[in-house]
């Protein structure tokens, strides 16, 4: 009797595994289209917003960035309804919960920085004494590869951890040297570490 629970505990312990590899790799493939889609969203709107920057009215234009999430999770939301749909369980959870937090965090970010752009937050009443300076792109780009680099490491794929590592110190390093417009041309950059080319990778990988 013992020995049959315990090849029942080591056939449940295999199922629970098989499960989970099976979810990484539909998830992994199932990625491909979507980090390709958002990546030249990213890519498209930094350079979009660092023309109209650089030509008509100067950083008001990054109120784009709204647009983009729009888009993008429209474009997400369209290639979705053409995959095969992947069972809800720990691992697309906890994937799920990665980037929210990701998306949380940025959101919350912008929105201090926006009230304390618009006098609404007057920091220098708070800290008269305070000298500030904040690249938001820098840290935007080290929150996206350390999430990046996690969720590589969930569906274990060494494609997204590398891209994802590259990308957000890469990223984190190089727009700490460009203080206004030339921010935006970095953030394009990340993008097509971080998202195109692992994206592209994964394609190519699932056509074999």
């Amino acid at each position: 009797m013992e020995e049959q629970n315990n090849l029942t505990a080591e056939r449940s312990l295999e199922i629970i595994r098989e499960s989970i590899e099976s979810s990484q790799h539909a998830i992994t493939k199932n990625s491909s289209w979507v980090l390709i889609w958002w990546g030249l969203c990213v890519v498209a709107f930094s350079l979009l917003i660092a023309y109209l920057w650089d030509n008509h009215g100067g950083p008001a234009w990054n109120a784009l960035w709204a647009v983009m999430w729009g888009t993008g999770y429209l474009g997400e939301w369209i290639i979705s309804k053409h995959k095969k749909p992947v069972p809800t369980n720990f691992v697309s959870k906890t994937i799920g919960h990665v980037w929210a937090t990701f998306g949380i965090f940025m959101c919350l970010f912008g929105l201090i920085l926006g009230l304390i752009g618009g006098g609404i937050i007057p920091i220098k009443l708070l800290v008269p004494e305070a000298h500030y300076y904040l690249n938001i792109t820098s840290i935007i780009s080290l929150c996206f590869g350390i999430a990046s680099t996690i969720t590589g490491f969930i569906i274990k794929n060494r494609i997204v951890q590398i891209c994802g590592l590259i990308a957000g110190l890469g990223g984190f390093f190089c727009a700490l040297q460009y203080p206004w417009v030339e921010q935006l041309y970095v953030m394009a950059v990340v993008a097509i570490v971080g998202m195109i080319i692992p994206g592209i990778i994964i394609y190519y990988q699932n056509k074999e």
